[in-house]
């Protein structure tokens, strides 16, 4: 790709300033547009060190409204960075619907940089660039404009721009070691960048190309390219709006794979276990003395956990979190609930608010009710679209492989009741009234919607339990059968990584 770029191309001076007179109030437009109609766009400059992506950016952005953009300057990851999963820096700058994020380099650090470095292994590296095609994917399917421009020089012109920074005081700190080095490995390094442009060129995050020898040419291409993707986004929205509206959610008729509900995962549970009160708190003061031992060592270790809770309501989310973090220390664990998403979350994509709460290495968090809502109650009540839901299993899937393959345990816990049980249940909240607050009339309509929300349900365990991040239905008719099931898969999948890594060392 990069052998067929003709490095010589210019522009006269004057053709410049015709080009942008004309460019810079149009992208202003622009940018106006994609406020009004609520469109997220993330510009993305890469390319050879020297190649002119700060002067680029400054030009991008004279044209613009400060209050609507943020640059990011991505570098080495910090110590707080290190602590996370390898994307989690780059979902938490992804930008609120109407905003621009413009990155300094960005998540191709990974496969450019660091795999120059030696820092990412062969292994590393294969599994970083699914993980940057499914982010990238992830974002441009709920409504994101991403314009990736990668900024190319030639060996010679780099090593010109290098040694007259350095020739100043004031510039010289600019030119690193490592840039020294790029430039005289520049073949080697070069073909890492053509690999990279090739495996993450794609129909939804295609590469521009910039040939970046003369600035005037670059500036031009840049703003062209911008105004282009700008261009075609807002035509996309328009006609959407004018020709389709928003077409409903939950529509069963839709389902992409129907054979898969034939057999339900929760008709097959026997919610007749339980066990007597004196076996329950034997068994509880047992694991949860375990699981406080386990805890230490995770933090030693350096060992995230994850851990999600779904179910009916009232079926006993709480009550099992409760007992699952009584002798945890606190310090180390925190419990997200997740209610409706508020503005600031619904101005980003679904997923943002989760990847926020990723623990560091050594804490454990805990997500009462989780990222799973989009495939149940926002299917069911049609807060999402058909094809919101229907991507949103792969989605799902791709975030917690995300999480694991970081170093992260990941397990999901259903706890099923049935009907009479929660009905129950729902009645005795009512009669005590330290627990009223805990039933809401929104309760009791979500159980004429049962039979909706268990084959929502039953399509989701199918779906997205996976090798890695398993469910684990918890009959839960019996609270203390099911608060044991609870602690003592917990304790069986931390004791369980902890052998595979002994094995290891």
């Amino acid at each position: 790709m990069l052998e067929q770029i003709d490095l010589t191309r210019k522009m006269d001076k004057e053709e410049y300033r015709r080009k942008m007179d004309e460019m810079t109030p149009h992208l202003a437009r622009l940018q106006r547009e994609c406020k009004e109609l609520g469109i997220p766009v993330m510009i993305v400059f890469e390319g050879f060190g020297a190649a002119g992506k700060g002067v680029q950016i400054g030009k991008l952005i004279s044209a613009l409204d400060p209050r609507g953009f943020h640059v990011h300057a991505i570098n080495g990851e910090s110590p707080e960075e290190q602590m996370r999963p390898f994307l989690w820096r780059f979902w938490i700058k992804t930008p609120a619907k109407g905003r621009i994020a413009i990155f300094d380099r960005s998540w191709y650090r990974r496969v450019l940089v660091d795999r120059f470095d030696g820092l990412t292994s062969d292994q590393e590296l294969s599994y970083a660039y699914e993980e940057i095609n499914s982010f990238e994917r992830q974002l441009t399917d709920d409504g994101y404009v991403i314009i990736k421009l990668f900024l190319c020089i030639d060996k010679k012109e780099q090593k010109k721009r290098f040694h007259k920074l350095m020739e100043s005081k004031s510039s010289a700190w600019r030119v690193s070691e490592g840039d020294l080095k790029r430039n005289k490995e520049y073949n080697r390094y070069k073909e890492m960048n053509e690999e990279m442009l090739q495996k993450t060129d794609s129909d939804y995050a295609p590469w521009t190309i910039v040939e970046a020898t003369q600035r005037e040419f670059a500036t031009v291409k840049i703003y062209s390219a911008v105004i282009r993707c700008l261009e075609a986004k807002i035509q996309q929205v328009r006609n959407r709006k004018e020709d389709t509206g928003r077409p409903g959610a939950g529509t069963e008729s839709q389902w992409t794979d129907e054979s898969t509900l034939k057999t339900s995962s929760l008709n097959s549970v026997d919610l007749t276990l339980s066990y007597t009160k004196e076996e329950y708190k034997e068994k509880l003061d047992r694991l949860q003395n375990r699981i406080q031992e386990l805890h230490g060592e995770l933090y030693r270790r350096r060992i995230p956990v994850i851990l999600g809770f779904e179910g009916w309501d009232a079926g006993g989310k709480g009550g099992a979190i409760k007992r699952l973090t009584a002798k945890m220390d606190p310090r180390g664990y925190q419990v997200n609930p997740t209610a409706s998403p508020n503005d600031l979350e619904r101005a980003h994509h679904y997923l943002w608010r989760f990847w926020n709460n990723v623990p560091k290495k050594g804490h454990i968090a805990i997500f009462d009710r989780t990222w799973y809502g989009r495939v149940m109650v926002e299917r069911i009540e049609g807060f999402c679209t058909t094809e919101e839901w229907q991507r949103a299993y792969r989605e799902m899937n791709d975030m917690e492989a995300n999480w694991v393959h970081s170093g992260a345990i990941v397990r999901k816990f259903w706890l099923q009741i049935d009907k009479d049980e929660q009905e129950r249940r729902f009645r005795e909240r009512m009669e005590n009234p330290d627990k009223q607050w805990k039933i809401t009339d929104e309760d009791w309509r979500n159980r004429e919607k049962w039979d909706q929300y268990e084959q929502a349900v039953d399509e989701m365990l199918v779906r997205t339990s996976t090798t890695y991040a398993p469910w684990i239905i918890v009959e839960g008719n019996s609270k203390y059968y099911a608060r044991i099931k609870v602690l003592q898969s917990v304790v069986d999948a931390i004791e369980e990584r902890l052998k595979e890594d002994k094995s290891k060392d």
